[in-house]
């Protein structure tokens, strides 16, 4: 994937605030819904996702710019300059590691002048085995006991005997609520098609049988992807309740009035009372996501709005508000 902060457009030194603005504007000009004609959409969607995944949480954009993630959020590897992408180490990368190759019979050392295993501070290969193919060691072994590892009826178990291989795959929040079809780039190189479930959560995997490496009999592994949803620029999910931060105007706030909020099946009515102060919630009873047959809520919490310039009408009646009804909101304060 592409610098992500070349697909935002936005500067390395960019503030969280301009980060958040850009991701917005280019979300609603290139989502999916705005642009039917484009065969190309979803992926520069899903792109910019990635991206904002990356850049706009404080503690992955850290890890990006010091060079521990790339720009998919995977770890890189330092120090293993040795490791040959056909699958073993070389000798003359790191100092002091014996090389090894991948064959019928599973991983087998090779001949090295590097001595037997040193350098890793203790580390055996079979654990960095474990670290860089999700938890096993050899072709036989899985990482199978996830809790968060989600497995429709449709994709199978798995077949046995081969490579189970990670990948991951994000997709927005409006996906993973109705579910969808998305595609994913396999480190096999190859593209295959996912059904997203209804409800899934960001973390929860989704098997493909049959799409991992190939095993000593010839029998291939399973494709385990990790699904991440994308940041929304309205919504922010909490278990399978959605929470909005909902503007009014100041006139609204005092005197009341309906309007309008966005949900995931279009927008609804609600009526403000009177005399609301901001940070006040109101719950939208099943506008919130779908899950195992039940509805969480929409948590829509109030920010009163002052205009963008406040004429000179709006400040003579709040002086007089001041001066003839003053109130001390902070009274409670310690």
């Amino acid at each position: 994937m592409r610098d992500p902060y070349t697909i935002l457009g936005v500067s390395k030194t960019a503030s969280e605030a301009e980060i958040k603005s850009a991701y917005r504007k280019l979300a609603k000009k290139l989502h999916p819904d705005a642009n039917k004609h484009d065969a190309k959409a979803a992926t520069k969607f899903s792109e910019l996702n990635a991206a904002y995944e990356i850049v706009g949480d404080d503690e992955k954009r850290k890890a990006f710019d010091r060079g521990e993630i790339d720009a998919e959020g995977k770890p890189r590897f330092r120090g293993f300059e040795g490791v040959n992408p056909g699958g073993g180490f070389q000798p003359g990368g790191a100092s002091g590691f014996e090389s090894f190759s991948f064959g019928p019979d599973g991983f087998q050392r090779r001949p090295s002048d590097g001595g037997a295993g040193g350098g890793m501070g203790g580390a055996g290969f079979e654990d960095l085995l474990r670290g860089m193919f999700g938890g096993r060691a050899s072709p036989g072994g899985g990482a199978r006991g996830r809790s968060n590892q989600f497995e429709p009826e449709d994709f199978g178990a798995a077949q046995g005997g081969g490579q189970d291989l990670l990948a991951s795959l994000t997709v927005t929040l409006p996906e993973a609520a109705r579910g969808a079809n998305s595609r994913v780039h396999l480190p096999t190189g190859k593209d295959v098609e996912v059904k997203i479930p209804a409800g899934i959560a960001s973390g929860q995997q989704i098997r493909l049988k049959g799409q991992g490496y190939p095993g000593p009999s010839g029998r291939f592994g399973d494709a385990l992807i990790t699904i991440n949803i994308a940041p929304h620029p309205v919504f922010k999910p909490e278990g399978d309740d959605l929470r909005i931060d909902l503007p009014i105007t100041l006139y609204e706030a005092v005197l009341g009035g309906k309007v309008r909020v966005p949900t995931l099946d279009g927008a609804v009515e609600l009526a403000i009372p009177p005399e609301t102060n901001c940070g006040r919630t109101f719950r939208l009873k099943g506008k919130g996501l779908k899950s195992k047959g039940k509805s969480g809520d929409l948590l829509a919490t109030v920010r009163v709005m002052l205009p963008e310039h406040a004429s000179d009408e709006l400040k003579e009646l709040m002086k007089k508000l001041r001066d003839d009804q003053p109130y001390d909101p902070r009274k409670d304060l310690a």
